[in-house]
């Protein structure tokens, strides 16, 4: 049946429009209209993707409330939709990806003892801009290698290949301090750290180290360290004991530094791994380029001694932190917290 003259004439204008098939339309919608009085091919179809969706929707919900860690590469091959529209229902679900916080594990009993070096510190929040936290970190030759984000353009394979040293090794032990906004050191140990070697630095090279600090300061200094074995031998015992009497923290002492708690001293949770990450940034071939760059990272980290003073404050957030989880895991309840100072 033709369309009628005054929907073609309202509609169709000449040539033109015949043209690009628009009279060709006209009469298929009219004579689908008249005989079914709607467009049941386009209702069907709108309806049944409707359903797809809704059917999508509910798989994708389903298996991230099941699988909180899955990837949107492996959800998008599960379900057989694009990870666009995967994207796309999480967000509209208001479900964004947050990374995970790495932290120390922590042993049964060390929960107990925690809260009470937090209780001493934040009773003594005086005292903070007076103890030397220390530590030592033993940097390798390898680097840091993510041959995931390492890519060359090309227009052809390039064969691009990465050098690893595994049968020529060589790694730098180095300790460093840190009181109130100064990074102390960095002293150079030998590469087996024992008692006797500990002992020395301390004796000649700790003195050193100090000498920039003030003397009213050194006078009344309380000396952090952790629990490592070379740290606990009698002549090392006997010789803090005669430096730092009743001012020092660590196992054994009247203020007992808790064991597997890098999270409260600023030396752990925020320069070890900015050092690490600077200064094997680059490979090197000889262990006296790896000692240059170790040096100039802690060189330049000294410069920032804003940044570093803020860092040993934000130790009270951390020891109020603990207080309140009772001396367990609090690293990821706090707020976003830069690690960089440089």
């Amino acid at each position: 049946m033709a369309v009628p003259p005054l929907l073609l004439k309202n509609t169709v204008d000449g040539s033109l429009c015949t043209k690009f098939g628009i009279v060709r339309v006209l009469c298929k919608v009219f004579n689908t209209l008249r005989e079914c009085g709607t467009l049941p091919s386009v209702h069907v179809s709108s309806e049944r993707a409707r359903k797809q969706n809704m059917e999508e929707r509910e798989n994708v919900l389903d298996m991230v409330q099941h699988s909180p860690t899955i990837s949107t590469r492996r959800l998008s091959a599960r379900i057989g939709v694009s990870r666009t529209r995967v994207w796309r229902t999480l967000h509209e679900d208001s479900l964004n990806p947050f990374h995970p916080k790495p932290v120390q594990n922590l042993h049964p009993g060390d929960i107990a003892i925690r809260p009470e070096f937090c209780h001493w510190s934040h009773t003594n929040r005086q005292l903070l801009p007076l103890i030397l936290f220390t530590d030592e970190a033993t940097f390798t030759r390898n680097g840091i290698n993510n041959t995931r984000n390492s890519h060359r353009w090309s227009r052809e394979i390039p064969h691009g290949t990465v050098e690893t040293n595994f049968q020529r090794r060589f790694y730098i032990n180095v300790w460093c301090g840190m009181i109130d906004g100064m990074l102390i050191g960095p002293v150079i140990l030998d590469d087996r750290m024992t008692g006797q070697n500990y002992l020395d630095s301390l004796q000649n090279e700790l003195p050193k180290q100090l000498e920039d600090v003030p003397l009213a300061t050194r006078i009344a200094m309380y000396f952090q360290h952790d629990g490592a074995p070379s740290h606990y031998t009698r002549h090392v015992m006997q010789h803090r004991n005669d430096t730092f009497p009743l001012r020092w923290i660590g196992r054994g002492s009247t203020i007992h530094w808790p064991p597997r708690s890098p999270d409260l001293t600023p030396l752990e949770f925020c320069l070890r791994g900015l050092m690490k990450s600077e200064a094997c940034r680059k490979k090197v071939d000889t262990r006296d380029e790896l000692l240059v760059n170790i040096l100039d990272v802690i060189a330049c980290i000294k410069d920032h001694q804003n940044a570093l003073r803020r860092t040993t404050r934000h130790v009270f957030t951390r020891v109020a932190k603990c207080i309140d989880v009772d001396g367990g895991i609090f690293e990821h309840l706090l707020y976003p917290f830069t690690n960089s100072v440089i």
